[in-house]
């Protein structure tokens, strides 16, 4: 997990996680019902989501820090799925 989040602690990635997550949820139309802790979920998801498909399409070496605005693409496409999701 180092590559992809720029840090090994655990309190970096959780920071890491609850900025993309908040981030994430801000720019998305709609209303998420969810908590810190899905929120922080959230934006790590969003980070390993891009950080791998961007490694699967060769943009990234593997454990190459994987970008922020990446990690919020990788973010709000999980909370698009979800949302679809939740729907049906």
């Amino acid at each position: 997990m180092d590559g992809v989040f720029g840090g090994s602690s655990w309190l970096w990635i959780i920071l890491v996680g609850l900025v993309v997550g908040v981030l994430a949820r801000l720019l998305k139309p709609g209303r998420d019902r969810m908590g810190l802790i899905m929120t922080i979920l959230l934006g790590i998801g969003g980070a390993l989501l891009a950080g791998w498909f961007g490694r699967t399409m060769g943009w990234y070496a593997p454990g190459e820090q994987v970008g922020f605005l990446a990690s919020l693409v990788g973010a709000i496409v999980i909370l698009v799925v979800v949302g679809a999701l939740r729907r049906r």
